[in-house]
């Protein structure tokens, strides 16, 4: 398969960027997208060119750092994958595919198509975790937990951070990764203690790091590779509001 591409490249967080164009040839079928950006790399090496600059892990759908945004949509065509699960077979042979970063204030380029994506980190440091000193961990059986409420929990959880939520987002909102922070430890009984101040906490460690407001237009569940529920969102939203009330 060949595809002409359109490539975001910039050299850094305060230099211009431009479209660069390349042709990715004998791409085969089933390689995945990152793959075809190898080739395509190898390629540009093979000549003394510098590879495109992108960003990849496990490349499995787990760590969330491979997020790109395809044709306009962060991990392109596809329900419920990261880039890395993405196959060249979506595709139409001789198509024109565009690649661009995630586009977010909190998201700074740091070279072609990798972002800065530390904000995150900065609003699991605020809160996203578990203080309490428990000792030795107790038995899964040991705490009676509602079968809803585990299901729920477990669902939050699979946030992989990857920003997709962000980038598809016209106000570049990280509510919906918030909320799924905050929910699946507010859901379990272990998170109760800290619940109403790791609301207040993660909520305003996301303002300050300059991430825009939600206006409940769900392009965030559509997008997310995990498909987390925006009802996370008003479970959120619900738990800050009681947090400032009785902080008064």
């Amino acid at each position: 398969m060949n595809f002409k591409l359109r490539v975001w490249r910039q050299n850094g967080p305060d230099e211009a960027g431009q479209i660069a164009r390349y042709e990715a040839t004998n791409i085969p079928a089933e390689a995945s997208f990152l793959e075809m950006l190898d080739i395509v790399n190898n390629g540009l090496e093979a000549e003394g060119e510098e590879p495109i600059a992108f960003e990849h892990d496990c490349r499995e759908g787990i760590c969330g750092s491979c997020g790109l945004m395809i044709n306009g949509r962060p991990h392109g065509p596809g329900q419920g994958i990261a880039t890395c699960q993405l196959y060249m077979r979506s595709f139409q042979d001789g198509d024109t595919i565009y690649i661009e970063p995630w586009r977010a204030r909190a998201f700074p380029i740091i070279k072609d198509l990798v972002v800065d994506r530390s904000a995150f980190d900065q609003i699991i440091m605020a809160g996203g975790f578990i203080s309490v000193n428990t000792g030795n961990a107790p038995d899964a059986n040991a705490v009676p937990i509602p079968r809803e409420d585990v299901e729920l929990a477990m669902d939050a959880a699979a946030c992989i951070g990857c920003g997709a939520c962000v980038a598809a987002c016209k106000n570049a909102s990280a509510m919906l990764f918030v909320s799924a922070k905050v929910a699946h430890l507010g859901l379990l009984p272990q998170g109760q203690p800290e619940r109403m101040r790791r609301a207040i906490s993660m909520v305003e460690a996301m303002d300050a790091a300059g991430f825009g407001n939600c206006t409940n237009e769900d392009e965030c569940e559509a997008e997310c590779p995990k498909e987390i529920s925006v009802s996370n969102i008003a479970r959120m939203n619900r738990d800050y509001l009681r947090a400032r009330l009785f902080s008064r």
